[in-house]
């Protein structure tokens, strides 16, 4: 679990561009070798990481059936991230989602999935433009001005969200509220050919409630599979359903530390972003050093720290990392190790109350499966 991710997986920003691609829509590489066909879909599951998948096969046989491959995720191992992937085709240094939270100048630490002020702060979607924090065409736009039939399948409270209109834009969106409708309305996109997104929530939910791998998270592993499994057996002919997910998983253990209460890890800090997992820390000025200096001695073993200039040269975000999207990233970045985590239990304390957890480097967070299904 505790090693990085090999750098020659293929990323899970590849994948709606190789769908689009096989679908015979100009301006996208087909680099995952997807057949060509008349209409495809893609459903992200959230949370199901593909060494949970390997460990609790028995509990989904038409997902470990089907799996055709493995993806990595990139730098966060996070739905913001994730997302952003799917619906613009990029990693984190271009599509900008740096983290589940992260540093806006004249805002402060914004919670892109919440489209707040971090953690539960001013609503910001009258304040900070998605078409401006995330400019990119994303490829659903470019798909639908190719003339290509694009529908977003995902709940219903995300309908209007700052995170859907900033990177799954250009696409007709159907909102959900469960399973069975999820289901039809990707059917019946699919049926009408062209592209289809869908999303699921709720195994990341079990899994931060009770750990992944707990009989809870198993149970809803059991009905993800259901779900994929009606899908697959409904597809019509020349059509191919891909089913990937944002992020793996980890429970964290008694290693954690806690950095609203540890002052090694308060001096020289503006601000703190990202997640327990997977910081961003924001640095007063010409703090840096002493900041780097004292996060690498406090946390040991226990998470790779290092600065965000280093982070960037490395490929942590992915290449092209705009000056804009360079302010996002902390003066040091922390990506923790094992089961550890970086908790903040004053400021944080539903996130820091959670046992399963993801955002960081590990194989365990990074890996996901690759499932494909042709009609």
């Amino acid at each position: 679990m505790d090693r990085p991710a090999p750098p020659d997986v293929p990323h899970l920003a590849e994948v709606t561009p190789s769908l689009l691609a096989a679908l015979g829509t100009p301006g996208f590489e087909n680099t995952l070798g997807v057949a060509e066909v008349s209409s495809a879909a893609v459903l992200l599951i959230d949370g199901l990481g593909a060494e949970l998948l390997d460990t609790y096969a028995s509990d989904a046989p038409t997902l470990a059936r089907l799996r055709s491959g493995t993806l990595h995720v990139g730098y966060p191992s996070t739905t913001s991230a994730g997302l952003a992937a799917i619906g613009t085709g990029m990693c984190s240094g271009q599509h900008g989602m740096v983290g589940y939270s992260f540093d806006l100048p004249d805002v402060g630490v914004m919670n892109a999935l919440r489209w707040r002020v971090h953690p539960w702060g001013e609503d910001l979607r009258g304040t900070v433009d998605p078409a401006v924090l995330q400019p990119m065409p994303t490829a659903f736009e470019r798909a639908a001005m190719a003339g290509v039939d694009v529908n977003v399948v995902s709940s219903a409270e995300f309908t209007h969200s700052g995170m859907t209109q900033a990177v799954l834009r250009g696409g007709r969106y159907v909102g959900v509220h469960a399973l069975g409708d999820l289901s039809a309305q990707m059917l019946t996109a699919v049926d009408q050919g062209g592209f289809c997104y869908g999303y699921h929530a709720m195994l990341d939910f079990v899994g931060h409630l009770y750990g992944p791998g707990s009989r809870a998270w198993r149970m809803q592993l059991r009905h993800v599979d259901l779900l994929v499994a009606t899908l697959v057996d409904e597809l019509p002919p020349d059509a191919v359903l891909a089913v990937v997910a944002d992020h793996g998983m980890v429970e964290i253990d008694e290693s954690v530390v806690d950095a609203d209460s540890s002052e090694p890890l308060r001096g020289g800090v503006r601000a703190l972003g990202g997640e327990p997992r997977a910081r961003h820390v924001y640095t007063v000025d010409g703090a840096d050093s002493d900041v780097l200096a004292a996060w690498r001695e406090t946390l040991g073993e226990r998470a790779w720290v290092i600065s965000g200039e280093e982070a960037i040269d490395t490929g942590w975000f992915g290449s092209g990392v705009t000056e804009a999207i360079r302010e996002r990233i902390g003066d040091v970045v922390v990506a923790s190790r094992g089961r550890s985590a970086v908790l903040r239990r004053t400021v944080e304390p539903i996130e820091s109350s959670l046992r399963g957890h993801h955002g960081s480097l590990t194989s365990a967070e990074q890996l996901v499966p690759l499932v494909l299904a042709y009609g």
